[in-house]
C-alpha cells in the first residue's frame, strides 16, 4: 500500500527573539511572513510562519520564539539541518547577500552532487541553500528561495526511522559517507529526507536553534487517517487529530527521537485572512481569542 504523503509540509523550530527571527526570515532570507499567531499550548509565545509568495505547504518555516531561551545542544535524535531550494547559478548571489548581512557559517559545498551553501541562522540552527534546476515553485525574484529541498536527521541508528520513511513511500536513492538519502517520487518539491548515522554523538538537548518537529504533508483528512492507521499498525504512538486552524495535524515521535507531524493541505493559510494580506495581523486560535487585549499588550510588536 502506498501512503498519500506529498513531501514536507512545514518545519517548526525554536528561537530566542521574535523580532530577530522575523527580521532574519523576511529581510535577509526574503521569505514572506504568512502568519503571525500564537502557540496553541502557550499563548504568551508567538508562532510565526514564513513561506513563498503563494504560502504553499512544502515552503513554510515556522518558529516558536521563546524570549531569552538558551541555545540547544547538537547531537542525535534531532533534525540537524534544513535545506531550501534555490535556482541553479544563484549560490554566489546568496553567499554575497548573506555575508553582507553578517550571517555566520557560510561555506559552499556539495550535497548529493548539487552545489549548496551552508549557513547558520541567528540562534545557530543549520541551514543549506541547494541549487536545483527542476523546481517549478514560485519565488518573488529570479534568485529567491523556492521552498524546502529537504531535511537532515542526525540519528544514533537510522533503521527505525528509515522503516517509517519507506512506509511513507520514500525510496533510498543515494548514500554519501554516513548519510543515506530518501527521496519521494512525485513530491511537492520538498521530497528529500537524509538520515545521518552518528552513533558516537551525545543525545541532542532541545533549545533555541533546535527543530521542534518536522511535518509531512497530505492532501486532506481522509489521507491523514490512512497514514494514522498505517503508523498505528507499525506500533507508533500516534496522537488524535488536532485542529491547528490552518491544517489538521497528528504527531508521533519516532524511535530515533525526532517528532514527526502529518499535516493536511486544507483548509490553508488564507482561511482567516486575504491572501494579499497574510501575516499582517495577529490571528489567535479561537480558544485564545478572549486573551487578545492582554496578548496584544504583552507580545513584542513585529514590524
Amino acid at each position: 500500500m502506498t501512503l498519500p504523503i506529498l513531501g514536507l509540509h512545514h518545519v517548526t523550530s525554536k528561537s530566542s527573539d521574535p523580532r530577530q527571527t522575523d527580521r532574519f526570515w523576511r529581510d535577509v532570507m526574503g521569505l514572506r511572513r504568512i502568519k503571525q499567531t500564537v502557540n496553541f499550548d502557550n499563548p504568551k509565545v508567538y508562532h510565526l510562519y514564513y513561506g513563498n509568495p503563494a504560502a504553499e505547504p512544502g515552503t513554510v518555516m515556522t518558529y516558536f520564539p521563546f524570549p531569552a531561551l538558551e541555545r540547544g545542544t547538537r547531537g542525535t535524535g534531532e533534525v540537524r539541518a534544513v535545506s531550501f531550494s534555490i535556482p541553479t547559478g544563484s549560490v554566489d548571489y546568496w553567499e554575497a547577500t548573506l555575508s553582507a548581512a553578517g550571517v555566520s557559517g557560510l561555506v559552499q559545498d556539495h550535497l548529493f552532487g548539487a552545489t549548496c551553501l551552508n549557513f547558520a541562522a541567528p540562534d545557530g540552527d543549520e541551514f543549506q541553500l541547494v541549487e536545483r534546476n527542476d523546481d517549478p515553485r514560485a519565488g518573488h525574484s529570479p534568485t529567491a528561495i523556492r521552498g524546502f529541498d529537504g531535511v537532515t536527521l542526525s540519528l544514533a541508528d537510522i533503521g527505525a526511522t528509515a522503516e517509517v520513511l519507506e512506509t511513507f513511500g520514500y525510496q533510498r536513492s543515494a548514500v554519501e559517507g554516513n548519510t543515506t538519502r530518501f527521496s519521494l517520487p512525485n513530491a511537492n518539491g520538498a521530497g528529500h529526507v537524509d538520515l545521518e548515522a552518528s552513533p558516537d554523538l551525545p543525545q541532542a538537548v532541545e533549545g533555541a536553534g533546535s527543530v521542534h518537529h518536522v511535518a509531512f504533508a497530505v492532501k486532506d483528512r481522509a489521507a491523514q487517517a490512512q497514514v494514522r492507521e498505517a503508523m498505528l499498525a507499525m506500533g507508533q504512538r500516534v496522537t488524535h487529530v488536532y485542529d491547528r486552524d490552518y491544517f489538521h495535524a497528528i504527531y508521533f515521535r519516532t524511535d530515533g527521537g525526532v517528532l514527526f507531524e502529518v499535516a493536511t493541505y486544507e483548509p490553508g493559510f488564507d482561511v482567516d485572512e486575504d491572501m494579499a494580506s497574510l501575516g499582517e495581523a495577529l490571528k489567535l486560535p479561537t480558544q485564545h481569542e478572549h486573551l487578545r487585549q492582554k496578548l496584544e499588550q504583552e507580545l513584542v510588536p513585529l514590524t
